[in-house]
């Protein structure tokens, strides 16, 4: 294993592979709908027209997050080279406490991808000991790569398709569908009484949750991934267009956009006014969420679509190549980073993070948990296929699913297997835990809810 603790050490990954669903490479020009050619950069515009105003929520300073100037957060002024292999050795980062996020799962509802706007993939409601089958949904001819959303007794869930459905989750039976221009393998997100969600067409969608009505629609230019997040009134989602989005939660009306130099296929992680993307183009990228301009970036040095966790002033993701960051987001550095030399793999999963073990599955067929403060595997729990799914926390369990179809309850604190269930069809999607039962939909799709019978 190399980890390397306050230092990162630069490796270029260009030699690597990429299936078809992967971040590309070589940073390709971007081919919009029309088939016309997006000419991108890192930067920003801003929809001076709009008359939405801001909702008065106390935020803090979008130039002082931590107490400094913009010109102090941008210069790493205790990073000194330590030779010419371009290693870094930075100074100890004190930690701040973790701030709540604004929207958080509870007790009976999950209305975001990684259950709250700092995508921490912690459950808030608790699981019964023994889970057991209570009720599967089945679509014909279809499949689900994505997580379903839990609000209000409702599971929503997008399918290869491009239906949209509403299902009672007490039950396991259809309320409503909506169909949209063409499959989701973005995960729905429900906001105050709407459900929000992209499709491979590029679309973006906002629906009654009760009635499924469509209620307006916003066209990018390139496949939507990402799941939907807040900030004050407006929802965030990114595209493969390479750009954030910002509109109006209730109608739809662009803000701003922010544009990197490649695909955005992680969902934006809100912290305060600030957002996380983890791009394709081999940087991670801080967003003041009220001016829509870029606050600072780290060098991750490959592609990755996979969603940043935070807690505190840490941020935590994979990549591509096959490196774990550990990145202080307040000064846009480094801490650690971990990597699996003798058998490096990517990850397509999106760590779930506690207070002393930070969760994540890889592509090598396998489910790790690493200690927060400095890197180190504290366990490692194998399987027989990729684990693309995203592990969520909930008490002393970690739950997720995997390539082969098995849905897995493992110990939080040493890994060890405490239930599994055998679904048949793999897992891409990822569970949500919400009023003491589990959702999970797999690629053959069939929703599941587990529970107390």
């Amino acid at each position: 294993m190399r980890r390397t603790k306050n230092g990162l050490t630069l490796v270029m990954a260009l030699s690597l592979v990429w299936i078809f669903t992967g971040c590309p490479t070589d940073a390709p020009p971007v081919v919009n709908s029309s088939g016309s050619i997006n000419q991108t950069s890192a930067v920003n515009e801003v929809d001076d027209s709009s008359d939405s105003e801001a909702s008065g929520e106390t935020v803090v300073d979008p130039d002082q997050p931590d107490g400094r100037t913009a010109e102090d957060a941008s210069q790493n002024s205790d990073a000194k080279p330590t030779s010419d292999d371009n290693t870094f050795a930075l100074a100890e980062i004190p930690k701040t406490m973790p701030t709540k996020p604004a929207i958080a799962a509870d007790a009976k509802n999950w209305p975001l991808f990684r259950a709250d706007s700092h995508s921490s993939g912690i459950a808030a409601s608790t699981l019964p000991e023994k889970l057991e089958l209570l009720w599967k949904y089945r679509v014909e001819d279809g499949g689900f790569e994505t997580t379903p959303a839990v609000v209000d007794r409702v599971v929503y869930v997008g399918d290869f398709d491009g239906k949209l459905l509403a299902i009672d989750a007490a039950k396991g039976e259809k309320k409503w569908e909506f169909e949209g221009s063409l499959g989701f393998v973005a995960s729905p997100s429900v906001y105050k009484g709407n459900v929000y969600i992209g499709d491979l067409d590029g679309n973006f969608y906002c629906v009654n949750a009760k009635s499924g009505k469509k209620i307006w629609e916003f066209a990018t230019e390139a496949q939507i991934d990402s799941s939907a997040n807040f900030y004050k009134d407006n929802v965030l989602i990114g595209s493969q267009d390479a750009t954030l989005y910002c509109l109006t939660a209730a109608g739809g009306k662009p803000v701003w956009k922010f544009t990197i130099d490649d695909q955005i296929r992680c969902t934006p992680t809100i912290v305060e006014n600030r957002c996380f993307l983890a791009g394709c183009d081999g940087k991670l990228h801080i967003v003041d969420l009220d001016k829509g301009e870029a606050v600072d970036d780290v060098s991750i040095e490959s592609p990755t679509g996979t969603t940043p966790a935070v807690r505190g002033d840490r941020v935590y993701f994979g990549t591509h190549a096959g490196d774990f960051f550990c990145i202080d987001w307040k000064a846009a550095r480094v801490i650690w980073t971990w990597k699996d030399e003798a058998s490096p793999s990517e990850f397509r999963s999106s760590a779930a993070v506690g207070k002393d073990q930070i969760v994540v599955g890889d592509r090598g067929r396998r489910l790790f948990a690493l200690n927060p403060e400095d890197g180190e595997q504290i366990w490692e729990f194998p399987t027989k296929r990729n684990v693309d799914s995203s592990p969520v926390i909930a008490g002393e369990r970690v739950l997720f699913g995997s390539g082969e179809g098995v849905i897995y309850a493992v110990g939080l604190t040493d890994g060890k297997e405490l239930w599994k269930y055998e679904a048949g069809g793999g897992f891409i999607g990822s569970p949500a835990v919400a009023d003491g039962k589990l959702f999970i939909a797999s690629e053959d799709g069939v929703l599941y809810c587990f529970g107390a019978k």
